[in-house]
């Protein structure tokens, strides 16, 4: 028997799945291969506003309809469309962390109590959690989950909302102005908070700096509502409407496919405007006279809309997980990808048939009925078997929650290759003062000894013999203890800085765990304003994402054109962007006639004997090679 339809003039729009599946399609691509597809996380604005239409348009139906809104019905619909898959993939994902990624069990509990409560997004802010630091061994696998929260933050307050507006406004086109000003006031705040050069990520997490795609789509359900609008509409008005969802849908997928997620327009305005343009093609897809609502129904569209909510669940701790395993990431560009979509395709499929969609129908108040009936009559079957399976992953899960550590423990993170760092990190601070001070007094001197002088200087006084057996000469090793260096990077900088200074005593390191190039513009600026830049500079900045090049156009301009500035390519196997850096740097050479690429890859990635286990950062052994081939480059040519 067909059960009573709960909204009488409702209509499933179809199209609505083709444009999830497009904001889909591009998370997942950006998340794979972030510095190709640089646009794809445009796609939780589509989700966003697609929301935003659809609960606001459900919600004004069902209190046109009955004159009041089901508050029980409403939490209860949404509970059981959203918890079940969600509760399935944090306990799993903490099961698979307690048994096999223990360094992840660290405020694991905090985590998983956040995103039940939807807070998530708040706690990621309060703890500084970056969206944009994609290189960390302890990376989270529920990075992705702010979203959720966002939305689920809506879905708790918005009903009341809807039902204030109506009462106290009434008329819906002013309703729909009141929603446009307000989602105006959230991008004006973004932009006010946005400091360039600086981790956009509060922004990005942030309920009040992202709330403006969900309001614009809610503000688009008043003043464009799915059943008031004509079935039939004359051969203009199908044009009409046929033509603006071309142009947004163009527009949609270029700016998806090329707007950095760090370019300054983002975060002021840009975003925004991506909403309204979504505003536009939702508009056109809900109305029964457009052609746009079959352009964006078939059946791989259908299948991926229906499953998108599993998809982005499992779509991070699959992508975290699998790289964990293989270190040889930046080799395979499109195997490994593939094979992590399959995954997490069949593991959606999964949840969808038998937990998602099961859950979401089942008739709760049968519950304890049928869990007394099984244990007076126990009777093992399929059903019984899989309710086995998920309980043990449930109490794997519990143990590590119990487990997780709410503050790193004293010894963490005590690796040979952090412990050099952390060592090289606070004697090159000493260090930096006294640099800087001796760079700027000596501004404007010649600084680099002839040949004849420094090869006089190897006889009498010759320095770190042991890096002759790495084939640089005494010669250069007199120069480099006579050239003053400006070297700015990350980590990998950092971990060879001691080795570093030992052959180039008058080298400033300015270097840092997670750097990246857009962080790095601001610092060169300061170096040149202070007069401490040195003539010669060394770079190397690209194992933590690849960069646009635009940012390279400014790093490379704060330099300054008359400085020769020498830049270790990339070596970092474990991430997709290794070989976008280095072609990247290799098509710079080209445009910038100051720019030398050392090539650090060339040579590292010939000898993993060089590496700790992370295989990106030099060992000792590997240190000696770094600090060579940064020598020979410098000063032995």
């Amino acid at each position: 028997m067909v059960g009573k339809k709960r909204l009488k003039n409702s209509r499933y729009i179809s199209g609505f799945d083709g444009l999830r599946a497009i904001g889909l399609i591009g998370v997942i691509l950006y998340h794979l291969m972030p510095y190709t597809f640089t646009g794809g996380y445009l796609g939780v604005p589509i989700f966003m506003v697609v929301s935003g239409y659809l609960i606001t348009d459900l919600l004004v139906q069902e209190w046109q309809q009955n004159n009041w809104v089901n508050l029980k019905s409403f939490y209860v619909r949404r509970i059981k469309r959203l918890y079940p898959g969600l509760l399935t993939m944090l306990l799993a994902t903490s099961a698979y962390i307690t048994l096999f990624q223990r360094q992840l069990l660290y405020q694991l509990h905090e985590m998983v109590i956040t995103n039940i409560l939807y807070v998530y997004n708040w706690w990621q802010i309060g703890h500084g959690q970056s969206y944009f630091d994609r290189f960390a061994n302890n990376e989270s696998p529920f990075t992705h989950l702010w979203t959720l929260s966002i939305e689920g933050q809506f879905y708790l307050v918005w009903p009341f909302v809807v039902v204030a507006l109506i009462v106290g406004i009434k008329k819906k086109n002013r309703i729909a102005q009141i929603l446009l000003g307000l989602s105006v006031v959230s991008a004006v705040w973004m932009a006010i908070l946005y400091q360039p050069g600086a981790d956009p990520s509060r922004l990005y997490y942030g309920t009040d700096t992202r709330v403006f795609s969900i309001l614009l789509g809610a503000a688009t359900a008043f003043a464009w509502p799915s059943t008031a609008l004509k079935q039939k509409v004359v051969a203009q008005q199908r044009l009409l409407l046929d033509g603006v969802g071309l142009i947004s849908a163009a527009l949609l997928l270029v700016l998806m496919f090329n707007l950095d997620a760090e370019n300054v327009w983002v975060y002021r305005g840009g975003m925004w405007l991506f909403s309204v343009i979504v505003c536009l093609l939702v508009a056109v897809v809900a109305h029964p006279g457009s052609d746009w609502n079959r352009v964006l129904t078939n059946p791989v569209f259908n299948w991926l809309g229906k499953r998108s909510y599993g998809i982005y669940l499992y779509q991070f701790p699959v992508m975290i997980f699998f790289e964990s395993y293989f270190k040889n990431i930046a080799d395979h560009p499109i195997l490994y990808p593939v094979i992590e979509v399959a995954i997490i395709f069949g593991i959606t499929e999964l949840s969808y048939r038998l937990i998602e969609q099961p859950l979401a129908h089942y008739q709760y108040a049968k519950l304890w009925g049928q869990f007394r009936q099984f244990w007076a009559h126990p009777k093992w079957n399929r059903k019984v078997g899989f309710m086995t399976g998920l309980s043990l992953i449930g109490l794997i899960a519990l143990v590590g929650l119990m487990q997780a550590p709410s503050q790193a423990a004293p010894n963490a993170h005590k690796s040979a290759l952090a412990v050099n760092i952390q060592k090289n990190k606070k004697a090159n601070a000493k260090k930096k003062a006294a640099l800087i001070a001796k760079a700027k007094k000596a501004k404007g001197k010649t600084q680099t000894p002839t040949d004849q002088a420094a090869e006089a200087a190897a006889k009498k006084n010759p320095v770190n013999q042991e890096f002759e057996k790495y084939g640089v000469t005494q010669v250069a090793l007199q120069k480099a203890q006579k050239l003053p260096v400006t070297a700015i990077g990350d980590s990998v900088l950092l971990d060879a800085s001691e080795s570093l200074q030992q052959v180039f005593p008058n080298m400033i390191v300015d270097a840092a765990v997670g750097r990246q190039l857009y962080k790095s513009t601001p610092i060169i600026k300061d170096y040149v304003q202070k007069g401490a830049m040195s003539s010669t500079v060394l770079i190397s900045l690209g194992t933590n994402g690849s960069f646009t090049a635009e940012q390279l156009n400014q790093f490379m301009t704060a330099i300054g054109s008359q400085r020769q500035v020498y830049w270790l390519n990339t070596f970092v196997p474990t991430r997709p962007w290794q070989n976008d850096v280095n072609e990247m740097l290799k098509g710079a050479v080209k445009k910038y006639p100051n720019l030398t690429v050392i090539d650090w890859y060339g040579q590292a990635s010939k000898h993993g004997d060089w590496f700790y286990q992370d295989q990106v950062h030099p060992n000792p052994t590997g240190v000696k090679e770094y600090t060579a081939i940064v020598a020979k480059a410098l000063v032995q040519k």
